[in-house]
């Protein structure tokens, strides 16, 4: 995320990021916990990502690649 916060340009790119990786690292850039949150909740719903994991400022997030050339990562 950008100093400017969560913007629509961010999820455009984290949406892009997901399409091409299937599993990504954001690093959340706010304070206080309910806000990192907040966002991390925010970015789960307009992307389609779930929540894998949350460290500190570090969110990682998975979302099957809508571009079946791209998908990665084998489901069971």
């Amino acid at each position: 995320m950008g100093a400017a916060g969560l913007t629509p340009a961010v999820l455009e790119e984290i949406d892009r990021a997901l399409d091409d990786h299937e599993l990504i690292k954001v690093r959340i850039v706010a304070e206080d916990r309910a806000q990192r949150e907040t966002v991390i909740h925010t970015i789960c719903q307009e992307s389609g990502a779930s929540l894998v994991q949350a460290i500190g400022k570090i969110a990682l997030l998975f979302r099957r690649s809508r571009i079946e050339k791209k998908r990665r990562i084998a489901l069971p």
